[in-house]
């Protein structure tokens, strides 16, 4: 359309005129990327011009008079070899021009290849009511000229065949969007195809039941609070997504954390499907910034995991502050090793680095008195020692 556009801008005249100027021909040929082309250009007698004064351009550019070749006095002819994609999916404007700059004729080039079998097809429900679809072009992908894609699906065993229609756009333009009239407990079949001028090609069908490709909203009223005075550790607490209530499931949950400094993230996976969670082994008097997301299992039964949600927005938190060090405060020396009390503290310090990070489900209510005893003492590690060798 655009190819026509601009020629009926260049030449209108020539176009609601009776009487043509020129022809070229082939009209508006379709070319694999490599493949060569002679077109002529065939003069009106009635113009009273010599076949040898036209010249021709491709997109605007002027063509070098070594590709020209004169054909007789009224025909003048182009040749174009190795012929590269067409620079426009609409085609590439090649035309016919008298020696005054005078458009006399035109012709779209479509240059291209055929498409590849679509691949990579995946779909996913968002909370079991609509269906969206993705997929990547085969091979390169580019084919230089338009190519449609068209997402079409089925129920397995009956139904008609049926066609989306909602398709993305910019990045998003291999997907397409089934906002309505889902059947459940039926599995569908689906696939794309993909064609061209120059051929077309049909991706794998994958087939699925809704109920196993769910995916939700984000967890709801995600909050981060401190630990009492625990200077390491915060809570994260959450609500289950809300358009899941109604349904029959059990989610799973991970957290992702990170420093408010830092574009990494750490990831708590042994979360399961508690909706709170102890984070431990933080810096003292830190940002941390912290997502949850949501991973519906077995809804109404289904045995397949179902799709990660987006994580939560995110949500700060800092620990509280500590000017004292104590982190060292339990380095044992080889020739203090026989201490009871220095062994049972090694064995403590231990099983918190083993469990820094995670939400097991092993109490820690003792750790906590510890921890908070610690911190408001002013026995310093020396006190400790001598009381031991006492």
């Amino acid at each position: 359309m655009f190819c026509f556009m601009f020629l009926l801008l260049l030449v209108p005249h020539v176009l609601f005129s009776s009487t043509q100027f020129a022809v070229i021909f082939p009209q508006d040929p379709v070319l694999r990327v490599g493949s060569s082309l002679t077109a002529t250009c065939t003069l009106s007698p009635e113009l009273g011009l010599h076949a040898g004064t036209l010249y021709w351009t491709l997109n605007g550019h002027r063509l070098a008079g070594a590709t020209y070749g004169l054909v007789g006095p009224d025909v003048l002819s182009v040749t174009l070899h190795r012929l590269n994609g067409s620079q426009q999916q609409s085609g590439d404007n090649l035309v016919c021009h008298g020696a005054d700059g005078h458009v006399l004729a035109g012709s779209c080039l479509y240059v291209g290849m055929p498409p590849e079998k679509p691949v990579n097809l995946t779909c996913w429900s968002r909370n079991t009511k609509d269906l969206s679809c993705r997929w990547s072009p085969g091979g390169r992908g580019e084919t230089f000229i338009r190519t449609k894609y068209t997402l079409k699906y089925k129920l397995r065993w009956y139904g008609r065949e049926k066609e989306c229609e909602d398709y993305g756009s910019g990045r998003q333009r291999y997907s397409c969007y089934i906002p309505r009239d889902l059947a459940l407990f039926t599995p569908y079949e689906i696939w794309v195809e993909a064609a061209n001028q120059l051929g077309s090609a049909t991706s794998d069908i994958i087939t699925l039941d809704i109920l196993d490709v769910v995916t939700t909203d984000p967890p709801a009223n995600v909050q981060v609070s401190r630990v009492g005075e625990l200077d390491d550790q915060l809570t994260v607490r959450w609500a289950s997504p809300p358009a899941l209530k109604d349904f029959l499931f059990q989610a799973k949950y991970q957290i992702r954390y990170r420093l408010e400094d830092s574009n990494e993230w750490k990831v708590v996976d042994d979360v399961g499907n508690q909706t709170s969670c102890r984070l431990a082994g933080l810096r003292p008097g830190t940002v941390y910034f912290v997502q949850v997301r949501c991973n519906p299992v077995g809804i109404y039964g289904s045995r397949k995991a179902g799709i990660w949600s987006d994580w939560s927005h995110p949500t700060a938190a800092s620990t509280p502050s500590n000017e004292r060090v104590l982190s060292g405060s339990c380095d044992i020396k080889p020739n203090e090793q026989n201490s009871t009390v220095r062994r049972e503290l090694k064995q403590f310090f231990g099983w918190v680095r083993k469990h820094a990070y995670g939400c097991s489900g092993m109490s820690i209510k003792l750790y906590d008195q510890w921890r908070v005893w610690l911190q408001k003492s002013h026995i310093t590690r020396n006190q400790i020692l001598q009381d031991d060798n006492s």
